[in-house]
């Protein structure tokens, strides 16, 4: 039932992508699961229809989510996720891709592009800055609570080489005596254009990267008393591929986890992966 779900997914996204009119060139893009920089250009709105899954020693968890983002200037976004839960496992608390959380919850994030700077070689340093809420969604457990989400990064754009860094910290509120484990999340991705696939229009145009994430989470609490066993920290490491064509965007990668350390309560991730469809306009 999971891999037929899976299937329809990537076949719904594919679709949706071939049937949508072309009447502008796509904006740039960052990588899938790390921290970056991008930020959509000024008046231009995007859809990102993202999946994720998480594969386990013993159970599985997928999820879909619907991203709308738009460039209020060509450094200030807003963009509000969406997301529709398939299965869940008991894994350790997540962040996820960096620009949509891996769990129930709606999001509405904010990002500011708050340095740029060009050098003489043809690069450009910049930095920005994320802020945002998280709501909990119609799937959501008995008991969740809002919390927030924010992140900074900052690394060296090219034509050929991308090195971005970043780190994030979300946190949940208290309900009832329930709090859902603080999150920290860090990051590191180097990217490369490959010269045979650095193509400008009517050519897709290739990005590969390999892209780290870290994500440390304390311990659930219920009913006032902290769980043990049920936070950590793991460390994952994978590559991605992005393609740019016109106005649309597509992405896929893996991480594997290459540092564990988590809590009897949670099970051992083995694999990560998603992919992501984007259409500019």
């Amino acid at each position: 039932m999971k891999g037929m779900a899976r299937r329809g997914l990537v076949s719904l996204l594919v679709a949706a992508m071939a049937g949508i009119p072309v009447p502008a060139l796509a904006s740039g893009h960052g990588p899938l699961f790390a921290i970056a920089t991008p930020t959509n250009g000024a008046g231009v709105w995007s859809l990102d229809l993202g999946f994720m899954g998480r594969t386990g020693e013993e159970e599985d968890g997928a999820m879909t989510r619907a991203m709308f983002t738009y460039g209020i200037t060509e450094d200030l976004q807003l963009s509000v996720s969406i997301p529709f839960v398939f299965t869940s496992g008991p894994f350790l608390p997540a962040r996820g891709p960096a620009m949509m959380p891996g769990s129930a919850d709606v999001e509405s994030l904010a990002a500011w592009r708050f340095h740029r700077q060009g050098t003489a070689v043809g690069a450009r340093v910049e930095s920005t800055a994320y802020g945002g809420v998280i709501v909990p969604g119609p799937q959501r457990p008995a008991g969740m609570a809002p919390g927030f989400y924010t992140a900074v990064a900052s690394g060296v754009a090219s034509r050929s080489h991308y090195v971005w860094g970043g780190i994030g910290y979300t946190r949940f509120a208290e309900r009832s005596g329930d709090q859902r484990p603080d999150i920290l999340y860090y990051s590191a991705v180097w990217g490369y254009r490959p010269p045979p696939l650095r193509k400008d229009y009517p050519h897709w145009d290739w990005r590969l990267f390999v892209e780290m994430t870290g994500e440390r989470s304390g311990n659930l609490r219920q009913a006032g008393v902290e769980h043990a066993g049920t936070g950590g920290h793991q460390v994952l490491v994978g590559p991605t591929i992005l393609g740019l064509y016109k106005n649309y965007g597509i992405q896929g990668g893996v991480q594997f986890p290459v540092y564990r350390d988590g809590g009897a309560s949670v099970q051992r991730e083995t694999v990560r992966y998603g992919m992501n469809v984007a259409y500019f306009f």
